[in-house]
């Protein structure tokens, strides 16, 4: 296969100008299962590890392979088998805290030029705007272009006022209302899916996602199940991330569903997501304006008149407070890294004057 086909293009190719004369190729994961990697390459597929050195040398998770990640690796002689040696600089990301309490990267989807975040309009919980609001600050945040995919337009009794609802808190994304049972809308995502590019599904489980990927694919290739009446909650059907080519050309990758989604990344993705809130903010009467109970504050105007819904600012304060909370937790989880690298460094010293006496 062409690698063209699979995403790669120059700014992969300057990555990989350091390891042309290692013997190395350039592969792309297609799926994770436990630190074994399924790599597609210009050859075919390969099954890959990360090196001894690989593990060695990485200091976070983030910088292990995602599904979509351009790597360096070398095939092993007479078997379908690689080892990686290195992730090549990433074009976007779109990464999380991982459940738990961690602070760590967890990469959900790795160069990906679209992230479809879809949500269902089938009532119960799946159509969340605070949610939105949030898959809308990570997509920022990743470096890809967020596109909006209302699903189940088919059994929504009002689906105008769900797009003008989506509209208020999707500043400037594109909005598609789709049916994936009926194919309604599907020609839309289509266009965001041309040849070697790449499009990450994201949203909660149950909104529909694994039969989006069998519409656009042609065949029924994800199982797909359907919601608990009793709750209108989805189950998951897709149990790991994977990237699948489709018949004219694009690739998209599809993830699981996902019920806790911990802020990543920098406040810089919260103000790119509240763009009317931070334009609000500079026309309050007082540039240090803490949009409390000053005179003149323009937010709380905003809300007064009912052009700012008082949900969409609790939640920018909300995602505001969560982006700090992380700055610090990142800042304190250096500083001890950097600690326990000095005491290491301390004892290999203390042990080399040992042995040299």
């Amino acid at each position: 296969m062409d690698l063209s086909e699979l995403g790669w293009d120059s700014f992969f190719e300057e990555g990989l100008r350091q390891h042309k004369d290692d013997g190395l190729i350039p592969a792309r994961v297609g799926r994770e299962d436990r630190q074994t990697y399924l790599l597609l390459t210009e050859t075919g597929e390969l099954s890959g590890h990360v090196s001894g050195r690989f593990l060695h040398d990485a200091s976070s998770k983030g910088e292990f392979p995602g599904v979509g990640d351009w790597v360096v690796a070398q095939k092993l002689p007479d078997q379908h088998k690689a080892v990686i040696h290195t992730v090549l600089p990433r074009k976007s990301c779109f990464a999380r805290q991982p459940p738990g309490g961690r602070t760590e990267e967890q990469v959900v989807a790795a160069n990906v030029d679209t992230v479809f975040i879809v949500s269902a309009l089938d009532g119960g919980r799946a159509f969340n705007p605070r949610r939105i609001e949030r898959y809308l600050a990570l997509a920022w945040e990743s470096g890809a272009t967020p596109v909006l995919v209302l699903n189940k337009v088919d059994v929504c009794p009002d689906v105008n006022a769900c797009i003008r609802e989506s509209e208020a808190i999707a500043l400037g994304v594109p909005i598609h209302p789709v049916s994936a049972t009926e194919g309604i809308g599907i020609d839309a995502l289509r266009e965001h899916l041309r040849k070697g590019e790449t499009a990450a599904l994201i949203g909660s489980s149950g909104v529909g996602k694994s039969a989006l990927v069998n519409v656009l694919l042609g065949e029924d290739r994800q199982e797909t199940g359907a919601v608990r009446e009793d709750d209108l909650r989805g189950r998951h059907t897709t149990v790991r991330r994977e990237l699948i080519l489709l018949p004219d050309g694009g690739m998209i990758i599809d993830t699981p569903g996902m019920r806790e989604l911990r802020m990543w990344g920098n406040e810089s993705s919260v103000s790119d997501t509240f763009g009317d809130i931070k334009e609000l903010g500079t026309q309050c009467r007082f540039r240090d304006c803490r949009h409390q109970r000053e005179p003149g504050c323009a937010i709380h105007h905003a809300i007064g008149q009912g052009v700012l819904d008082a949900g969409r600012y609790d939640s920018y304060l909300r995602l505001q407070r969560e982006m700090e909370h992380l700055a610090r937790r990142q800042s304190q989880k250096a500083r001890l890294t950097e600690k326990a690298r000095g005491k290491q460094l301390s004892r290999f010293i203390r042990r080399y004057y040992k042995e040299s006496e």
